[in-house]
């Protein structure tokens, strides 16, 4: 009786869970209106397929596990694929690609097959056929068996060919992703804002439901492009290798990913997808993962598939970066400039293995063109190192008892009254000496990037501004003088204070850039400060230069050089100023020794895996100091490789082309002989 109950519960997990995915296929691919993130649905998806597993005998012909995607829209007209339009299986960790690896090999009866790899782009899987060389029809991938007819709207996406050229199989079809690059989305989307229509959660939505348009015209105006990963013909018109027919297709005139890439080993295949999960941010389009590809397409054919998925390919999917939660509350935190940064609190949502409670919201501005409110079920991304940010509200899942949100009419920090100055996105508080920005400009001067002050964190700069022994970020240089007071503070035994005072005492020589930046003039960054203080030498000509001197400097605008000017005006500013000088804080640049005559002139570094001394920035700073420049990739022109812990393949390819490879210990020491000479 037991097992009997065990098993109706089961029955019914398995059923709840099939209307859930089949509801959210209708919404992902059928209204391009997803409720739920990519990662949400793909466990959804994980945990029927291992109960259907389990239980065999409850598997439908009608379960999701079964089919893909959703069924097509009558409204476009249904074509028939003549090659199902399978989905790919997933895996997400190295153990699983190597499982999924094993099993593969056991069934081909062979370990020596070569790979394919493909970046897994987030966007709208379609299906060209030509006859005799010209375009007839384009479809959606629909339920993987009937898709929609959308060739009208494929027909002006430019990187479609509508006639091939050359020796051309009498019939081709060609598969392909259609997708917007980031930037595309971006343009889309502040068009969309000025138009007062609503936004496009994300790159793959604005993809699918631009090219599923009722009007080719409203198509057309999109900025569509398509890179083609699959094709194939009647008869044996096709070379017997994958990547041979990528390079065919290129020669027929279609486009192909450039970052495609055989690899002749499955390690090879796990070494792309560390490169790629490193590169993911830089890529100018969305992408959740890499696919891998037996080449050999007899091979291929006799693998098959099971269910709706070949057993020749897998895709092996990146963190998710995406996930959905409640927006609570909006709260408001005063930037060192008296910006008022809204930021919105979340319900606790794991994201990529990371907790995320915390979201950028930017300017009010940015609330209302992307229409959040709070109560709202939201979009929550995080991408790399990035702040998460909220992409936009699931609008479906409101209630009706979401409020709109107000920027607040005075300070929340100081009470003062706030402004909106022309022509800014931003609400300023008025008061200059508010707690606030106090604390935030503190807390920018001594920051890594700025002063470096080892040992002065935010809980430290606050109390220090709590108990009066600090005013602005020059009184840091005259704590000697209050040693005893510091030592009455919470957690400030000897040894700390002696740390944190040594510590200030050594960042009165950091070069003029890092004290430029650390004097948080709005609108300069690390990488302006550092053209400031090659240019003036020292902070007393910068604090002189005229608006028109400022602005003849190139990539200094009229915005950032009025910045610079009133800064240096201000009375206050000023004092700080003078006070830093007479704590014998460095003012000048100090000179330096031209590039060539350097020690590690005309020598180029490429950095692989992770350093344990220093990050990889740091790294690259002292690299440029000893005049040697850096570069992202091994090429012709890289003379050395410094590999770190669980190097990529970066290193092989360094190993290949002769390129001299050092270990950190081998790096450091080199670092350490070339500074004594």
């Amino acid at each position: 009786m037991s097992q009997d109950n065990d098993l109706h519960d089961v029955a019914a997990r398995i059923e709840d869970l099939r209307a859930q995915i089949n509801y959210h296929n209708q919404r992902y691919y059928v209204l391009d209106a997803p409720e739920i993130s990519d990662a949400e649905y793909d466990a959804l998806m994980e945990e029927l397929r291992r109960l259907e597993a389990e239980n065999p005998e409850l598997i439908t012909a009608d379960s999701p596990t079964q089919r893909v995607g959703a069924a097509p829209v009558e409204a476009f007209g249904v074509v028939e694929h003549h090659t199902p339009m399978l989905s790919l299986g997933n895996v997400f960790s190295e153990e699983e690609l190597m499982a999924w690896y094993k099993r593969t090999a056991a069934l081909a009866g062979e370990q020596g097959f070569d790979f394919t790899c493909e970046i897994k782009m987030d966007g709208l899987a379609v299906a060209l056929t030509y006859l005799n060389g010209k375009l007839v029809t384009g479809a959606t991938r629909g339920d993987g068996y009937r898709g929609e007819d959308v060739t009208s709207n494929l027909r002006t996406v430019r990187s479609v060919p509508l006639t091939l050229s050359g020796t051309v199989p009498p019939r081709l079809e060609v598969r392909g992703e259609v997708f917007l690059s980031r930037d595309g989305f971006r343009r889309l989307n502040d068009q969309r804002a000025g138009e007062g229509l609503p936004l496009f959660a994300n790159p793959r939505n604005a993809a699918a439901g631009s090219v599923r348009q009722l009007d080719p015209r409203i198509t057309s105006q999109r900025p569509l492009d398509m890179f083609v990963y699959a094709a194939y013909a009647e008869g044996d018109n096709l070379p017997d290798r994958h990547w041979d027919r990528l390079e065919e297709m290129k020669r027929l005139g279609f486009k192909t990913n450039p970052y495609n890439k055989v690899c002749p080993s499955i390690e090879e295949v796990r070494d792309f997808y560390q490169e790629m999960l490193v590169s993911r941010e830089s890529l100018p389009y969305e992408a959740d993962g890499i696919v891998a590809k037996i080449n050999s397409i007899p091979l291929q054919e006799r693998l098959g598939h099971v269910g709706r998925e070949p057993r020749w390919a897998v895709a092996y999917k990146f963190p998710p970066v995406q996930g959905t939660t409640l927006l609570e509350r909006i709260e408001i935190n005063v930037g060192r400039t008296g910006s008022l940064n809204p930021y919105a609190v979340l319900r606790p949502v794991s994201i990529g293995g990371v907790t995320i409670r915390h979201a950028a919201l930017h300017n009010e501005d940015d609330i209302r063109r992307k229409d959040i409110r709070i109560s709202d079920t939201v979009i929550v991304q995080r991408a790399g190192d990035v702040i998460p940010e909220i992409i936009g509200p699931v609008i479906s899942k409101r209630t009706g008892n979401e409020k709109e949100f107000h920027m607040p009419a005075s300070c929340p920090r100081c009470g003062s009254d706030i402004v909106r100055p022309p022509g800014e996105a931003m609400h300023r508080c008025t008061n200059a000496a508010c707690p606030a920005q106090a604390l935030e400009k503190l807390k920018h001067f001594v920051s890594r990037g700025a002063m470096d002050i080892d040992g002065v964190g935010e809980k430290l700069c606050a109390a220090l501004l709590d108990a009066g022994l600090v005013q602005d970020v020059a009184d840091l240089y005259y704590l000697a003088d209050k040693r005893q007071q510091l030592l009455e503070m919470e957690r400030m035994a000897e040894k700390s204070v002696a740390r944190v005072l040594d510590s200030i005492e050594q960042s009165k020589g950091r070069p003029l850039d890092r004290l430029v930046f650390a004097l948080g003039i709005p609108h300069i960054g690390a990488q302006t400060a550092e053209i400031l203080a090659a240019h003036y030498r020292s902070l007393d000509n910068l604090s002189e230069a005229s608006l028109e001197e400022l602005q003849a400097i190139p990539s200094i605008g009229p915005k950032i050089a009025e910045s610079i000017h009133a800064f240096f005006r201000q009375e206050g500013n000023r004092r700080i100023i003078d006070k830093l000088r007479r704590a014998g804080v460095r003012m000048e640049e100090a000179r330096t020794p031209e590039t060539a005559e350097l020690p590690l002139a005309g020598r180029e570094f490429v950095l692989t895996g992770k350093l344990e001394s220093m990050t990889r920035p740091q790294a690259e700073e002292r690299i440029k100091q000893f005049g040697g420049t850096t570069g992202s990739n091994v090429t012709r022109k890289t003379t050395h490789l410094v590999a770190g812990a669980d190097p990529g393949s970066k290193l092989d390819k360094a190993r290949s082309m002769d390129v001299t490879i050092l270990s950190e210990e081998d790096f450091l020491k080199m670092l350490e002989e070339e500074g004594r000479t």
